[in-house]
């Protein structure tokens, strides 16, 4: 099974479920938005398993330093993947991207679910 965890390395939940498959020996790869990127494409496999709203983390501090303006465009899908491709800081993350779903952020016991692994 192929696992991407997608995030930034220095962010809390990321480390916390990048620990958390390191220590139930479940192998993935991770890719870092910063350093590697993301694509329309990426974004676009997302929406179709979950909403606009739910990929954006509208309680993070880059969503909350934007500009009322940009703000207002993150309301519509195609303004949200805009200034999701130029902040890609403003994903709720980590997105965890499996062969057939993606789950958001971290919950162990989603990962437990996911993974059938106990805590």
């Amino acid at each position: 099974m192929t696992i991407t965890v997608y995030g930034i390395p220095n962010c809390q939940t990321v480390k916390k479920a990048r620990d958390w498959l390191e220590t139930h020996q479940v192998k993935f790869t991770f890719h870092d938005f910063k350093k590697q990127g993301l694509t329309e494409a990426m974004l676009l496999k997302w929406l179709q398993q979950v909403d606009f709203n739910q990929l954006i983390n509208r309680s993070g501090m880059t969503y909350r330093n934007l500009s009322d303006q940009q703000k207002s465009q993150s309301q519509q899908q195609d303004g949200a993947i805009a200034l999701m491709l130029q902040n890609p800081s403003m994903i709720k993350r980590p997105v965890l991207e499996l062969p057939q779903t993606i789950n958001l952020g971290f919950k162990e016991a989603d990962y437990v679910t996911l993974f059938g692994k106990s805590a």
